[in-house]
């Protein structure tokens, strides 16, 4: 048998049956589009969630209240001896190779501005947080470094909240009302975004003291440490550690690192990306049984025209071959829409939401490579029935 005439009939069988080869080809597509896209969000997501991290910078670590073995939840109700104070805060600060230090305790309280007001999130911080957090004053000042026995009260607002409090007024020197306290208004920053999921530009910034005072806590949530560019932050960890172990009396603290936070993260979304890329795995099983389903029955219908090759003089290898060969361009049809399908919803989630989808050629082109294989596995069985056929007996049964 030439080639051509190979091609030939390979092509012809799949036009003669248009609609079961369309719909064979669909399977195999939505398996590779569900690879394909699954996998693009899964690397986007990853891609997104290190930019939310590391958008205060990368030589950043965390102290929470209480001993955890687990990053990102505080262990303060276990195990706590003494809660972090602003005064830890300031004992770190003067540790050699500390650039700034903020401490950090949160609430959550109606603010009131003349006839307008707003429910929102109040973080108690010191005037060291644009330089640690690298957040930038838009109008006014950050807040001073004033004593912790007498802090004054001063706020800075957030992008948003401002806005919502102010509209188009200058809010620099106004007072607000929070939690039945008066703050006078000294600064407002510029826009910062959302960082998993926590709005900082609906924010109110207060002295840490005073949010203590407000919402009567004992300790801080936490104290954030920007450390001198250069030096390793496992060393830098280690050296706070050692130094608020000796000031409290035992390890009550975690430091977390960001690099820690990052390698975390990063194996969380790598096993997050092979789940949903085994679940498009499945709808590309799916589509390999289609595959076996549809040759199986084309056997059986074709089996005059394998009478007919075989006794023109077609060998049993060249039977086989056209079968497989029918199995492989349905796949490989299919992997091709499959890809365009796929491709198109990851741009489309990219136009649509904050997540940008990236695709990973590596699961793309497995997946391709998967559905080549998925053809040629489908094709075996019915092609070898077809090849085992005796030419009497095939020409017989039409």
């Amino acid at each position: 048998m030439r080639p051509g005439d190979f091609h030939h009939l390979t092509l012809q069988s799949i036009r003669a049956n248009a609609k079961r080869s369309f719909l064979t080809t669909l399977a195999i597509a939505i398996g590779i589009a569900a690879v394909v896209l699954l996998t693009s969000l899964g690397q986007g997501l990853k891609r997104y969630m290190i930019g939310e991290f590391t958008q205060f910078g990368t030589h950043l670590l965390a102290i929470n209240p209480g001993k955890t073995t687990t990053f990102g939840v505080s262990g303060a109700i276990f195990n706590t001896i003494r809660p972090l104070t602003i005064d830890d805060a300031n004992a770190i600060a003067r540790l050699p190779g500390i650039v700034a230090v903020t401490p950090v305790v949160q609430g959550n309280a109606r603010v009131e501005a003349g006839p307008r007001s707003r429910r929102t999130t109040v973080l108690g911080v010191n005037g060291r947080l644009g330089e640690v957090w690298q957040i930038r004053t838009a109008i006014g000042r950050p807040l001073p470094d004033d004593d912790s026995a007498s802090p004054r009260a001063y706020a800075v607002l957030g992008h948003k909240l401002r806005q919502e409090l102010f509209r188009n007024d200058n809010p620099l020197g106004r007072k607000i009302r929070i939690a039945g306290e008066h703050f006078r208004v000294i600064g407002a920053l510029e826009p910062k975004g959302r960082v998993l999921g926590f709005d900082l530009d609906d924010t109110v910034y207060l002295p840490a003291e005073r949010v203590l005072a407000m919402f009567d806590r004992d300790g801080l949530m936490e104290i954030d440490v920007l450390f001198r560019a250069g030096l390793d932050s496992e060393a830098v960890a280690e050296r706070i550690r050692r130094f608020l172990a000796q000031r409290h009396g035992s390890e009550d603290f975690t430091v977390t690192t960001q690099d820690e936070m990052l390698k975390v993260l990063d194996r969380i979304l790598d096993v997050l990306t092979l789940a949903v890329a085994a679940i498009g795995g499945i709808s590309l099983l799916v589509g390999a049984i289609g595959i076996f389903t549809i040759m199986t029955i084309a056997v059986n219908e074709r089996i005059p025209e394998i009478g007919l090759l075989r006794a023109l003089g077609a060998t049993r290898a060249q039977v086989r071959n056209l079968f497989i060969g029918e199995s492989v361009l349905l796949a490989l049809l299919g992997g091709g829409l499959g890809l365009v399908l796929g491709l198109g919803g990851a741009w489309l989630v990219a136009l649509l939401t904050p997540i940008p989808a990236q695709v990973s050629w590596f699961y793309t082109l497995l997946a391709e490579l998967l559905a080549a294989v998925i053809g040629v596995l489908s094709g075996v069985l019915p092609s070898l029935h077809a090849a085992a056929m005796n030419p009497v007996d095939a020409l017989r049964s039409e």
